[in-house]
């Protein structure tokens, strides 16, 4: 079977969407499975419907990487996007063409520099990990790369501006894909550091503030990558050896910060892909990290106790989906303020997500570190139900009852702590360490003890949750429910 490239699909009179040469107008900062699946997709999709005509050079962020394996296959690869979309099962496969190469500054730096060169080049995207946006002094202009990627980025534009800096529209736009608030800002204020710190001339900044755009942005999809148990199964079907075979979700949503114009520039916004071009991407993040990763973060620990494994085992239980339907619909939607219907698609396809038959999300993985994503994803719900309706809302109090209930262990083995499945075997309940040293101390306490104890930890919370009117005695009559009667019915009785 030969390896993927263009004469290998030439031979097999591959039919499908291919951009073979192209000038690179992108730089991609990252090869990894998720920007392959997310933001290349986009751009071969831009290429096919809108005429974008660009190819995207990747630049390997760090030492060791997958500069090799992308070059050997020209840039290609085949993307398969899996799920539920409008009530049907989905398998989408592309094979994706609009990546011309892959450059490892390591070992030649001279090549990275070059792209700076070119004057077709506009758009800088990145996902360097959330660790990647970061300032470290020890990163030289004289190193070759620098070792940040602040500071890579710094020493590309500085190579622009020499290139470009007397020319208008020759800056970049940068688009920030890192898992952190404000990604877009907190690059920009680390370039600006190493401005200061390489001592680098007035002109330059002045050229960095006023020619390039450093765009915030929120990205949703779930990545599963290289599908190492069918990849053999999958080249078979295909006649080609693929090296980089990606997967992911169907589902996929980008909200970028930016001015009016942004919209008309960018080759995607067109209204058919899942591209929002706003002012302010935070209520879209407040969105996603309310509704998605609260019904997951309200639901999983009573789901787990009641004997489910898998998320979307869930949603075929009567009880548990309709549980979280009711937390959804009548007590986290309603404390948002993007427009109804919008809100409510979106939790429409956050079912259909949790439904993936392509994805094994394990429940007992969702519950890492449970307690401060309880504070992150659903307390501001809980509290924005009670200023707006006077009342305790029963499903959310309901969650944080199944919470306490989950983090009731007995031993502490390797870093984590050790509790009882109702219906037989242990868990391991893994988070800080203070957390679990707290709830080890308290596992003998009556219910109605637990509950207040942990409500009144003002470091778990930021604030005394048994200050809130009704919400202790909601949530210790909720957590007596669990232990004597189990979170099944426990999580029926709020129904």
């Amino acid at each position: 079977m030969e390896r993927l490239s263009y004469k290998t699909l030439e031979d097999l009179k591959y039919n499908g969407y291919l951009l073979k040469d192209a000038p690179e107008k992108v730089l991609q900062f990252g090869e990894g499975g998720f920007l392959r699946a997310f933001v290349d997709y986009f751009f071969d999709l831009a290429n096919e419907k809108h005429g974008f005509g660009g190819k995207v050079a990747v630049v390997q962020p760090i030492a060791q990487g997958m500069s090799e394996r992308i070059n050997e296959q020209e840039g290609l690869y085949t993307l398969y996007l899996r799920g539920f979309q409008d009530g049907k099962t989905v398998n989408e496969r592309r094979v994706i063409s609009c990546v011309s190469r892959c450059i490892n500054p390591y070992t030649d730096y001279q090549a990275y520099l070059d792209c700076a060169h070119n004057p077709e080049l506009r758009y800088i995207v990145s996902n360097t990990t959330e660790a990647g946006i970061a300032y470290d002094e020890g990163s030289t202009f004289e190193q070759t790369p620098p070792v940040t990627f602040p500071a890579k980025l710094t020493r590309f534009l500085y190579e622009r501006y020499l290139a470009f800096g007397k020319e208008k529209g020759k800056g970049m736009i940068i688009l920030s894909c890192e898992l952190i608030d404000n990604n877009g800002q907190e690059l920009r204020r680390c370039v600006e550091k190493y401005i200061d710190q390489w001592k680098l001339e007035d002109g330059f900044r002045k050229w960095v503030e006023e020619e390039n755009l450093f765009c915030s942005s929120l990205v949703d999809r779930i990545v599963t990558g290289y599908p190492r148990a069918e990849a053999e199964k999958l080249n078979a079907e295909n006649g080609w050896e693929d090296q980089l075979i990606d997967t992911g979700e169907i589902f996929g949503a980008w909200v970028i910060e930016g001015p009016e114009w942004l919209a008309e520039e960018l080759p995607f916004c067109d209204g058919e892909l899942p591209v929002i071009v706003t002012a302010d991407h935070k209520p879209y993040k407040q969105r996603k990290v309310r509704i998605l990763n609260g019904a997951h973060t309200t639901m999983v620990t009573g789901a787990y106790l009641a004997g489910q494994d898998i998320v979307r085992e869930c949603m075929k239980d009567e009880d548990i989906s309709s549980y979280m339907n009711k937390a959804l619909y009548e007590e986290i939607i309603p404390t948002l303020t993007l427009p109804e219907k919008e809100l409510k698609d979106f939790a429409a396809s956050v079912r259909e997500r949790f439904a993936n038959p392509f994805i094994d999300h394990q429940l007992l993985s969702i519950t890492l570190n449970s307690v401060s994503k309880w504070r992150a994803r659903c307390m501001p719900s809980l509290k924005g139900y009670m200023d707006k309706f006077g009342k305790v809302p029963a499903c959310l109090a309901m969650g944080l009852s199944c919470l306490i209930a989950f983090y009731r262990g007995n031993r502490m083995e390797e870093g984590a702590l050790i509790a009882e499945r109702p219906g037989g075997g242990t868990y391991a309940v893994k988070d800080d360490a203070k957390v679990l040293e707290f709830f080890l101390r308290h596992s003998g306490d009556e219910p109605r003890t637990l509950a207040h104890e942990v409500m009144a930890n003002t470091e778990f919370w930021g604030e005394d949750l048994t200050k809130l009117p009704g919400l202790e005695k909601a949530v210790a009559d909720g957590l007596e429910k669990v232990l004597k009667d189990g979170a099944r019915a426990a999580l029926k009785s709020v129904l």
